[in-house]
This record gives C-alpha cells, structure tokens and sequence, in this order.
C-alpha cells in the first residue's frame, strides 16, 4: 500500500520535486525522537525529508494559528480534537477522506472527536480522561474513597505542613470539570440528532455553583494551600509527598520511574453527592495537516500510513502512555509489553468511557480563559462562586457573539 502510492506520488510530482520536498512536523518533547525515527524510514521510502520541531503543547495551536495563516508552519501538526472547530472555520486544516484509513480498527469516539461538520480533520493516536491517583503508603485499596466526604475525610488526615492530603488543579477547568458535571453543570446543551446549542449553557447552572463552592471548600478546610499548581501537585506526588491528587495518564510513567506505589480510580466511580457521580472531560490526541501546505500529499501518506499504522500509534504509546486509539494496539502491546500496567490502563478507560467529550466547536475556544478567571477568583475569595460563574457566562456569550 505504502509503495504503490508512494509510486504515484513520485509519478504525478516528479522526482526532483520529491527529493526536494521537506515535512516539518510540530509536537510536544515526549515525541519527538520517535517521529524523527519514523522519518527517517519515510525518507528512506520516498526521498521526502522529515523536520520534527518541539513545540511546547500549549502553544502548538496559537502559534500555527498565526504561521498558518500567513502560508508559513508546519505541515503536520499534533494536538487535540478540540482545536479542530477553530482551525476548520480559519480555512486551517485539510480533511481526510474517511476511506483512506482503517476506521474499524479505530475506536468510534476517538473518530467523533475529529469529525467537524461531516467531515474527518484529524487521525486520532490516543484519548484520555482525569482520574484519581491515590499512593499506597497513605491510602491502602480497600480505603480508596468513593465519595467526597471520604475524600476529604482521609485528605485531612494526611494534610499536613509538609505533605498534602488532596490536590487538584482548582484553576484548571479541564482538570475540574468532573466536579461540574457531578451536579449537572455543562459547557453547551448537546442534543445527538442537532449538535451543540452554543446558546444553552451550564456553568453556572444550580450545579455548576454548588461545584464551585465545593472547590472553594478544599481551600477553606485547610486541605489544599493557597498557591497550588499542577506543576506543584505533580511533583509532591512524585515525590511521595501527596496521598491523593487528580490527574491524566501523561503523568503515569513519570511516576513508575520514580518508584511510586499507587492505583488509579475512575473520577466515575467517585461521587459528589449520592448517586451523582463524575464525567471528566475527554479529550482525543491526533494528527492534522495543515491546509496551506505545499506538500499536502506527502503529508497525508506521513499521516496515515506510518503515524497512524499500529505500529506507530504504539510509539505513540511508548512513548506517552495514553489509551491508543486504534483497537488493535492492544495485541500489540500484550505480545511486547508496555510502560503501564494492565490495571491501570482498564481505570482510566473505563474514566473516559464514562466522560464527556471537550466540545471540538470553535466557541469551546472562548470558554477556557473565562473559566479560568472565575476558578481563580472562586479559589482567592475575590468573587463568590455564583458572582464569578455569573461573569464568566457573560464573557463566554460575548465572546460567541
């Protein structure tokens, strides 16, 4: 298959424009030795160089916005299915014909995260969802808690000057949205037959406040210090210094490799009031190609055809242990291994099963800052929850406008 299209490719191009073609690829650190390998197997196949660029993650998206536009950036981009809307409506991103990949072998909502309109913008590598991670030499398996009162019962207990009991990126909506739609609070109204309703919105619903207060109490009770972040949390974990804290399969091997003894629980299995549990959001990881590219065609057989291949989407794994999207990554990893224990891949699973997936609508970018704002003035006392989700409502409406 690779062959006979690259054959095609060199017929319709010519061959001095296919050795002299260059793919610039943009992704985060944790792939970039790998892509480079697997370029280098495509210059060999095609003449076609390969440029792998680190991007730091939260910047691939507003940099390609600006570069792209302007004709200039890379050809391949990796990132998340929620940019897709934004990057569609700009004129940013190249469909993918639904035909020109395997989509048995891939699992339906990772597809559904990159589909816009009808239409594939992305081959997905992996998905992923928030989950409890609780350290065994606090909290054993038959204590992990099921509910938040438990939670904070055994956070207290193991909150102290020097250790924390609990954390969570409060000012972190991805992070905390379980706790919003634990009391029925939601980004946009979803009906499955029209979509999205950008005019109905949920945060801050009865729930979404009660979510808030909620968070706020974390801060109020002592369990979790003022000035916490993601890269504070992640470290005391790592470190042994956290007995519960709430976070995303990316953090999984990194806390292997420091010696960490600890079990993951679904955020679905853990309740905020009886019977009500959480819905993480779910994001979808994947591979776009941008629109403006010179060399689109190259791109495309780059993508699909040794990125997205099993074999690839398990270097994906390798080397960022997120769930794979492709079904059949599974044998591959069961006949050579992998850096997640079985157990612990089936919890965060069985998280995103349970989850919601991030609206991949271009509106949802106009969401993410004014939450923010709202949970750091929730968290800092500057605004009541109520008053700070009142606002970030109005700015999420105005920003649709």
């Amino acid at each position: 298959m690779k062959k006979g299209l690259i054959l095609s490719l060199i017929l319709v191009l010519g061959i001095t424009f296919v050795f002299s073609a260059t793919l610039t690829v943009w992704c985060s650190e944790k792939q970039v030795d790998f892509i480079n390998r697997i370029g280098q197997e495509f210059t060999r196949d095609t003449g076609v160089n390969v440029v792998v660029q680190m991007v730091t993650f939260g910047d691939i998206k507003s940099k390609f916005l600006t570069a792209a536009q302007a004709g200039e950036g890379p050809d391949i981009i990796v990132g998340a299915h929620d940019w897709v809307g934004e990057l569609v409506i700009n004129g940013l991103l190249e469909p993918i014909p639904f035909s020109a990949i395997e989509l048995d072998k891939f699992a339906e909502s990772a597809i559904q995260g990159f589909t816009y309109q009808g239409k594939l913008y992305g081959v997905p590598y992996a998905t992923e969802a928030v989950a409890l991670f609780y350290n065994r030499d606090y909290v054993s398996d038959d204590e992990v808690p099921t509910n938040i009162s438990d939670l904070k019962e055994l956070a207290k207990e193991f909150t102290t000057s020097e250790t924390l009991g609990f954390a969570v990126t409060a000012n972190d909506f991805y992070h905390v949205y379980g706790f919003f739609t634990g009391f029925g609070g939601y980004v946009f109204g979803y009906d499955p037959k029209t979509g999205y309703n950008v005019s109905d919105i949920g945060l801050n619903n009865e729930g979404s406040i009660k979510a808030g207060n909620l968070l706020k109490s974390f801060f109020d009770e002592g369990i979790m210090p003022q000035g916490i972040n993601y890269y504070i949390m992640d470290s005391m974990f790592m470190d042994g210094l956290a007995a519960m804290i709430i976070n995303g399969p990316w953090a999984v091997k990194a806390y292997l490799d420091a010696g960490i003894d600890f079990g993951v629980i679904p955020l679905t299995k853990l309740e905020v009031e009886p019977g009500k549990t959480m819905k993480p959001f779910v994001g979808v990881q994947g591979l776009m190609i941008n629109s403006r590219s010179a060399n689109k065609a190259f791109a495309m057989e780059f993508v699909i055809n040794y990125l997205a291949t099993s074999e690839g989407i398990y270097e994906f794994y390798i080397a960022d242990p997120r769930l794979p999207s492709r079904q059949d990554v599974t044998q591959i990893i069961d006949e050579q291994g992998g850096p997640v224990p079985t157990e612990i891949v089936a919890a965060f699973t069985e998280s995103a099963a349970g989850g919601e997936p991030m609206p991949n609508i271009p509106e949802m970018a106009g969401v993410w800052q004014p939450m923010a704002d709202a949970l750091n003035n929730i968290i800092n006392g500057t605004q009541t929850p109520e008053a700070a989700l009142n606002d970030a409502v109005s700015k999420i409406k105005a920003s649709i406008k």
